[in-house]
């Protein structure tokens, strides 16, 4: 089974053939792509619905936080502003590094293993709230901001394994680009 974009199905930013939508028409899927049923990509684009489209207002603010998956670039991400305003606060390149740490010694970065990394950056740095969820959305996801990109956090290495037109960068590829443009 391909995918149909030309059907009169409606479409909703929470739905696989939403998803799907966006990312043919951003590049990053190919428009004869497998999505059938039981496919592997058809699990990770009702995962995508399901975690981003709760987050999403609309087909904008959802292809916003596909972007995410789909786009990472440290060296970019390091200009800005607001980069570097996270980074400069006190305790967030400890926050990196425990963090790099503890990405580069895991395996995949799902629900699981993302809690046990959060819980583990809490029983060893003095960071709370902001000051530890934001160098770590700023490093995996490519942005500061709210729980909307833990959830694009949970989609990277998933996604890194499936035969998107564009490559995704999973968290320990976005952990080692992020240290090297740090530097």
């Amino acid at each position: 089974m391909t995918l149909d974009l030309s059907s009169g199905a409606p479409r909703t930013a929470a739905s696989l053939t939403g998803i799907a939508q966006i990312l043919v028409e951003r590049g990053w899927l190919g428009a004869n792509a497998d999505i059938g049923a039981n496919t592997p990509l058809a699990a990770w684009l009702e995962r995508a619905a399901e975690l981003l489209g709760p987050w999403a207002e609309d087909q904008t603010s959802l292809a916003g936080l596909l972007a995410l998956v789909f786009h990472y670039d440290a060296v970019a991400l390091l200009r800005e502003t607001t980069s570097r305003d996270v980074l400069a606060r006190e305790g967030a390149r400890d926050v990196i590094r425990e963090l790099a740490n503890r990405v580069l010694d895991g395996g995949e970065m799902g629900s699981d293993r993302f809690k046990e990394v959060i819980e583990g950056l809490k029983g060893v740095l003095p960071q709370r709230s902001r000051d530890l969820f934001h160098p770590v959305r700023l490093l995996l996801a490519g942005r500061v901001g709210a729980g909307e990109l833990d959830r694009v956090i949970l989609l990277l290495d998933s996604a890194r394994k499936l035969p998107f037109a564009v490559e995704v960068k999973g968290t320990r590829q976005r952990v080692v680009e992020f240290c090297a443009a740090l530097d």
